[in-house]
């Protein structure tokens, strides 16, 4: 047995089994990361859909048992729910175990979690940068992870074996880790995560409210700009409202200088400012080219999309 095939946990439980949780649960069955996967969730319809899937070995609706005796236990629901979770949860956590979560904001987490992390136990936020518009235990799949970034933002006085221990955890399970300060993380997902996600739910919200006036032709005559629009706001609605609740500071720093920009380039259509407007585009379409050059998309046409065969 090779040092990347045998286990790094004796026991992982998933506090949530959606897109993440059951992906995270099909990465580590992957490549032997636990001996024992257990996930949690309060719903019983979603745990009897959990089980005919088969990606944990025991699933449970009673936090104390799926946490029981745990190495690892990862918060994977929406971040609004963390506060409490870890308020029940933290009696039964295991000396020497690590407390992480997936949540896409760091410092609420630090915040609502940190409190109830006793004493003797690892509290390592992470945020794996990976996801689809879908939800449910059933969208969840291995590959989720491969070549994407997580971020670790442990705090101050975290263990650094504890901390390497969680690395090598997310590099086996497919990611780039990057550690960073969790404020310096919020401020970062907020320009590239969460405003583009408001400004998406925003342009399909006021094309909904068009459809009317329209009589369906926003829907009927959708360009390709509008589809990927369609695509980001059909995200779990849950989960990015608590996101937003919960990075507020951040993302209305980043609104603020957004409107700054867009208020600049109304200007320059009005104007006719045809220098301006060049001189952005050829500046975006290369940070596009980066993007892909940095392997965090791909550079087919139509974003990789195959011709449907009729």
């Amino acid at each position: 047995m090779t040092e990347n095939s045998r286990p790094l946990f004796r026991k992982v439980a998933l506090i949530g089994i959606g897109l993440i949780g059951s992906s995270l649960a099909y990465a580590m069955r992957r490549v032997g990361l636990a001996a024992h996967i257990s996930g949690y969730t309060h719903r019983a319809e979603t745990l009897e859909k959990a089980k005919s899937l088969g990606f944990a070995d025991t699933l449970h609706l009673e936090l104390a048992s799926a946490v029981n005796d745990a190495d690892l236990v990862v918060l994977a629901t929406p971040v609004g729910a963390f506060g409490e979770l870890a308020r029940e949860l933290a009696p039964h956590l295991k000396r020497g175990s690590i407390l992480s979560d997936v949540g896409s904001v760091k410092m609420a987490v630090v915040r609502d979690v940190g409190p109830f992390v006793p004493e003797g136990v690892h509290f390592i936020p992470a945020h794996p940068i990976a996801g689809t518009e879908q939800s449910g235990p059933e969208a969840g799949f291995a590959e989720l992870f491969d070549g994407r970034w997580c971020i670790l933002t442990p705090l101050p006085d975290a263990d650094s074996a504890a901390v390497n221990i969680l690395k090598t955890f997310w590099q086996r399970c497919g990611s780039q880790v990057e550690t960073m300060d969790a404020k310096h993380h919020d401020l970062v997902l907020a320009i590239t995560s969460h405003v583009p996600h408001l400004i998406a739910y925003n342009i399909v919200g006021t094309a909904d409210d068009l459809e009317t006036v329209t009589q369906g032709e926003v829907i009927k005559y959708s360009a390709g700009g509008f589809r990927d629009f369609t695509r980001i706001a059909a995200s779990d609605p849950v989960m990015w409202r608590d996101v937003f609740l919960n990075n507020r500071d951040a993302v209305l720093e980043m609104l603020g200088r957004f409107n700054e920009d867009l208020s600049a380039l109304q200007r320059a259509i009005r104007w006719g400012d045809g220098d301006m407007l060049l001189t952005l585009f050829s500046r975006t379409r290369a940070i596009r080219r980066s993007i892909v050059d940095a392997g965090q998309d791909i550079g087919e046409p139509n974003f990789g999309r195959t011709r449907i065969k009729r």
